[in-house]
């Protein structure tokens, strides 16, 4: 059976709305159980409705965070229009601190569209996108690197091949005022939430903020700047006079771009998220634990660029991302 909105939100009346949507939820412990995932509704007249996701991945904490204060934070007579916040889109994974939910095992962005009639999981997804995103016109889907890695903060869009859907995207993308915008052609996009929204014709925007399942003053800030740029941008807040910060377009090449562990051990990474690399650049060491005679083995970049990516953890691995690197894009044809 399809899950419903709560009977104390609503989508059509001015007003702030703070409820839960009940997801049964039967356990050993509790076999008539529920849980029950906060959904956050704010409107004011006539505008865009924005809607904002975090914790599609329960392992990272910039969205929850953010979009908690805002919920806490934004009233109705400050906008124009509609925002929507659901913080912890995964919310037994949240609750368990893993990227997959703990209940199915399912990640939550290869779910999309969803199923009503499914485990847990897809009946999430569903209900986020009949109910939601059908009724969104933006919509912010806020990740990190988890527990398993760490970004340079960056806000993710895809090429589209609608040429005024991509414009807007970008334009919303440098508004958001992260320092670099990825522009990715995803190698497997079924199931995604980036997917379903792309195409439902709505702006989409995803975020890698940091990682390391942690949570620092810098990718907080450039998490809540970002909804208020967002905001903004969309007029959905009036605008001032704050200048948003120059964000830099790149893509990660499909050779080259992406470096996994060659075997286990300790990484020892040697260059700074955000610093420039030489192909034939040592980024990092592997370090044998179990042959302590064996000399490191040295991971190198492929290609010049950026280091936006690295181990979140100093354990790695056989095939662990450890490493990614970006190239500048020209996006001005779109401008």
């Amino acid at each position: 059976m399809p899950l419903t909105p709560p009977d104390d939100i609503s989508f059509d009346k001015d007003g702030k709305y703070i409820s839960s949507l009940r997801i049964p939820h039967s356990t050993n412990t509790s076999g008539w159980g529920s849980l029950l995932l906060p959904v956050i509704v704010i409107r004011n007249g006539d505008g865009l409705t924005v809607l904002f996701t975090g914790g599609n991945h329960g392992d990272e904490y910039e969205g929850p965070v953010a979009l908690r204060k805002l919920a806490n934070s934004l009233k109705p007579e400050e906008i124009r229009g509609q925002v929507i916040i659901v913080p912890y889109l995964n919310y037994p994974a949240v609750l368990a601190g893993t990227r997959l939910s703990p209940v199915d095992g399912l990640n939550m962005n290869r779910s999309f569209p969803g199923n009503p009639e499914g485990s847990m999981t897809p009946m999430i997804a569903d209900f986020v996108y009949r109910e939601l995103v059908l009724r969104s016109d933006v919509v912010i889907d806020f990740h990190s690197g988890g527990n398993s890695m760490i970004f340079e903060p960056c806000t993710v869009i895809h090429h589209l091949e609608d040429v005024e859907q991509m414009r807007n995207t970008i334009a919303a993308a440098r508004k958001f005022g992260a320092p670099i915008s990825l522009v990715l052609r995803e190698l497997d996009s079924t199931g995604m939430l980036d997917t379903a929204v792309e195409n439902s014709g709505k702006i989409f925007i995803s975020t890698e903020l940091g990682g390391g399942g942690s949570v620092s003053p810098r990718t907080l800030r450039i998490a809540e700047n970002g909804i208020q740029n967002i905001l903004r941008h969309f007029k959905v807040l009036p605008a001032n006079s704050e200048p948003v910060p120059e964000t830099r377009f790149m893509e990660t090449p499909d050779v080259g771009g992406y470096l996994m562990a060659p075997q286990e051990g300790l990484y020892e990474t040697l260059v700074e998220l955000g610093d420039p690399v030489k192909k034939g650049q040592p980024l990092g060491r592997i370090h044998s634990i179990t042959h302590i005679d064996a000399p490191p083995v040295e991971v190198q970049s492929q290609i010049d660029g950026v280091l936006i990516t690295r181990a979140g953890s100093a354990p790695v691995k056989n095939w662990d991302t450890i490493a990614v690197i970006a190239a500048d894009i020209d996006v001005s044809v779109y401008e």
